[in-house]
């Protein structure tokens, strides 16, 4: 079974930073993505990047946060600056593997403030 555990989130200020991690353990099989989504009133993909390095981003957060992977840790990491109140929510980490299972984790609060 994996396991996806973050780590990173808080509270901050507007304009201030945050780095989450996420990191897969247990049975794990090789990657295919990882990715962040943030749960609001609908779930959105925030950040995704492929095995091969390729990055996916939501418009809104376009050149303020980075999405990394560290593929011997089984870990990825988001970098998070500039951020704005909107960008308050739950953060969840997820795992597509290359037998096209999907992992989860259990999320980490992100609250910032005005």
């Amino acid at each position: 079974q994996v396991r996806l555990v973050e780590s990173g989130g808080g509270l901050v200020q507007a304009g201030g930073s945050l780095r989450l991690s996420c990191a897969a353990s247990g049975k794990v099989f090789s990657v295919s993505a990882m990715g962040w989504y943030r749960q609001g009133k609908q779930r959105e993909l925030v950040a995704r990047i492929s095995s091969g390095g390729s990055t996916n981003y939501v418009d809104s957060v376009k050149g303020r946060f980075t999405i990394s992977m560290d593929n011997a840790k089984n870990t990825v990491y988001l970098q998070m600056n500039s951020l704005k109140p909107e960008d308050t929510g739950v953060y969840l980490c997820y795992r597509l593997d290359v037998l096209s299972h999907e992992y989860w984790g259990q999320g980490t609060q992100v609250t910032v403030s005005s």
